[in-house]
């Protein structure tokens, strides 16, 4: 066997190694301890195998732990062809998304229906452009989706400041990201209340070529009170406009919809059990994917069995320790 191609799978597993050790300095301890009993009553027994059966007991517990840690043998290499989508996940991060007629709030809500959406994933890459005033990119296209979930968690509304929805900005952006990057289907998803202040949304959504655009609505038509915060995080009371009266935030799905339609897409509305989710993704799905490149993969023979089969058989129990005078 040439031990240069070997590689452990499953190195996480190394804790167990020190199992034989525990074994080895029990056993010892114990024949001791048996040894000085027969010796005190003077019986006079001797046992077979008295070095033996505990070395193989360890020894196969060591082989039996060396089968854990996922031995395996390089065969050699594969080309595999990596096919994907261009996803860029556009979120609404105006103070209109911290009403809370859907609970716990429209952003938190939007955000658990994103997760869902990237655990879908296979292969497609996805990046983040967050945006209320304007719009930035938060995170590239990529297809780590343990990376992705990292920068979800961290998305609020105090991400850009000031105030108004600007999201022809963030269509514009994620555009321009698109023709900087590998080809691949370009898909856009906005997830919003629809209160956009700058109509100019939907005139970005019918020049944008090549691309289809989503919308996800967050909200009730009845709407919700937008709460406000202090630096520590504390509800001190509700937006009002300039009369002193309470700012009743709305989902404008018409707007959104309008903005699907342009875009070649669809609008869905997000429900408590993010059946909407589920119908994007099936849409998502049917779309075709293009080569993003190859990748260059190994491939192994798997060698645990052998170690393990082994450890069995050499863990001892086989072998007769009776005393004999």
């Amino acid at each position: 066997m040439d031990w240069s191609q070997v590689e452990f799978s499953e190195l996480s597993n190394a804790v167990y190694c020190l199992i034989p050790l525990l074994v080895l300095i029990t056993l010892v301890f114990a024949y001791r301890k048996r040894d000085r009993i027969i010796e005190q009553l003077q019986w006079g027994l001797k046992y077979k195998f008295k070095i033996l059966k505990p070395a193989l007991i360890v020894l196969g517990l060591g082989l039996i732990v060396f089968s854990l840690l996922g031995p395996q043998m390089l065969e050699g290499y594969q080309e595999v062809e990596q096919k994907g989508l261009d996803i860029y996940l556009v979120v609404d991060t105006s103070k209109s998304m911290l009403a809370q007629d859907v609970k716990p709030s429209r952003l938190q809500r939007a955000k658990k229906g994103i997760e869902q959406l990237i655990d879908s994933l296979d292969g497609d890459r996805v990046g983040f452009i967050p945006f209320s005033s304007d719009a930035y990119i938060q995170m590239p296209l990529t297809s780590d989706y343990h990376l992705a979930k990292m920068f979800l968690e961290v998305i609020d509304t105090n991400m850009i400041a000031g105030g108004g929805t600007d999201i022809a900005a963030a269509i514009n952006l994620a555009k321009n990201s698109f023709d900087r990057s590998a080809q691949g289907e370009k898909v856009i998803v906005i997830f919003s209340d629809g209160e956009v202040h700058n109509p100019e949304g939907i005139k970005a959504a019918r020049k944008i070529k090549n691309t289809k655009i989503y919308t996800v609505g967050v909200g009730t038509k009845q709407g919700g009170l937008i709460p406000q915060y202090n630096a520590q995080g504390e509800k001190v009371g509700y937006k009002k406009d300039n009369t002193g009266q309470y700012v009743n935030s709305k989902l404008k799905q018409a707007t959104l919809e309008k903005i699907a339609g342009q875009g070649s897409g669809k609008f869905y509305r997000l429900d408590l059990q993010n059946r909407a989710i589920d119908k994007l993704i099936e849409q998502i799905e049917q779309l075709q994917k293009r080569k993003l490149g190859t990748d260059r993969i190994k491939k192994f023979r798997q060698l645990y069995q052998y170690f393990l089969g082994a450890g069995l058989l050499l863990i001892g129990y086989f072998l007769p320790e009776r005393g004999e005078k």
